[in-house]
């Protein structure tokens, strides 16, 4: 299965806007670097992980 993404592979980056863990505007300013956009994809990751073995234990 072959994903969608935005043509220059920035859904990285905006990961963490969409999800509403930031504001775009941080990321333009400077606010926010990619060590901060990194953790919160990490974290994001831990989440849908944990989401995903919860519903696999409750089948």
């Amino acid at each position: 299965m072959t994903w969608a993404s935005l043509p220059g592979g920035e859904d990285w980056l905006l990961r963490p806007v969409v999800k509403g863990m930031c504001r775009y505007e941080s990321l333009k300013n400077g606010d926010l670097d990619l060590e901060d956009v990194a953790l919160m994809n990490d974290a994001l990751d831990v989440v849908a992980e944990n989401e995903r073995l919860a519903m696999e234990k409750s089948r």
